[in-house]
């Protein structure tokens, strides 16, 4: 009987015990340098992860109109990075390459810099 009380009590514990992975809150600040692209009408980041989404450019404002653009976001992961790539004019760069892997700073405030179409 005891056998058998003990048995119940481990499945129980193997049943109730939590593997979801700890999220936290995490912002990111992007950055990025368009100098050399012309007629600029509009840059936007695309990824994985809310609120970024593969369907629609996550819309960056220019810090200098033309060369830089900006944006920062918010998001609950358990993740380590995100996977994003850059939109110009709807042109996606890095085409037939890997997406950027954007590495969370343990701090949950990172800032990432890039240059479009280059993988730095």
């Amino acid at each position: 009987m005891k056998k058998i009380n003990f048995l119940y009590f481990v499945i129980f514990g193997l049943l109730t015990s939590s593997c979801v992975q700890e999220s936290y809150n995490q912002t990111v600040t992007v950055i990025l340098d368009v100098s050399g692209i012309k007629d600029i009408k509009s840059v936007g980041l695309r990824g994985d992860g809310k609120p970024l989404s593969w369907d629609e450019d996550f819309e960056m404002k220019p810090l200098i109109k033309d060369s830089l653009y900006t944006t920062t976001f918010s998001g609950k992961t358990g993740y380590l990075f995100a996977e994003v790539k850059f939109v110009v004019n709807g042109e996606f760069e890095l085409k037939d390459k890997d997406n950027r892997q954007v590495y969370f700073d343990k701090s949950r405030k990172t800032i990432y810099k890039a240059t479009f179409n280059k993988n730095d």
